[in-house]
């Protein structure tokens, strides 16, 4: 067992699994260009199936006309806080693959390796002191139009990436959600030889 951040796990981790939570409340810190590249260079080291590499990731820094526009792409509830963030951006993959011939095929895995790059930003973004807020809640049709997406291309989430700030820096109604989540036991997660847990 480890205990770290109010969490305690069931086995021996790492405790930066632990310390690893989505927090809302950020300072309006602003993050340099370098140390964005930074984090999506260890992004783009994450495995994918036959090297598609089908991750792409448009960001905004804070101040920036590229922030503003990913945060209009926002729900309501999601801007109060989001617009403190140090950085914005929306995470896409290529949900094809092209064959030596040029016809393109159904990728099956885009979604899953954009999933494993998105944990390279927050591992990365980590390192270097941020915290990465990933979200749902944002208007993707209009996300498509906005950010120019070629067809072929699937919206996955958005996400905010900042200093972390004290939580009474939020909205009154956020304060009490903002601690680290638990988790479902690994009994919950994982089988043995066949599916034998709830649906």
């Amino acid at each position: 067992m480890t205990s770290s951040n109010s969490r305690t796990s069931e086995f021996p981790i790492d405790a930066y699994f632990l310390d690893r939570w989505s927090p809302r409340a950020f300072t309006d810190e602003t993050m340099d260009r370098e140390q964005m590249l930074t984090i999506l260079d260890a992004a783009h080291w994450a495995p994918s199936s036959g090297n598609n590499q089908p991750w792409r990731f448009i960001y905004g820094l804070r101040g920036t006309p590229a922030f503003e526009a990913i945060l209009d792409l926002l729900v309501p509830g999601n801007q109060r806080w989001a617009r403190n963030a140090a950085a914005l951006m929306i995470i896409v993959s290529k949900s094809y693959r092209v064959s030596s011939n040029g016809e393109h095929k159904p990728a099956y895995t885009h979604s899953y390796d954009t999933g494993a790059a998105w944990f390279s930003v927050i591992c990365q973004a980590m390192k270097l002191g941020y915290h990465a807020h990933g979200m749902e809640g944002f208007d993707k049709e209009k996300a498509v139009d906005v950010l120019e997406l070629p067809e072929g291309f699937r919206v996955e989430a958005a996400a905010a990436l900042g200093r972390m700030a004290a939580k009474e820096t939020l909205p009154e109604d956020l304060r009490e959600r903002e601690v680290p989540s638990g988790r479902k036991t690994v009994s919950e997660i994982a089988f043995e030889g066949k599916f034998s847990g709830d649906p």
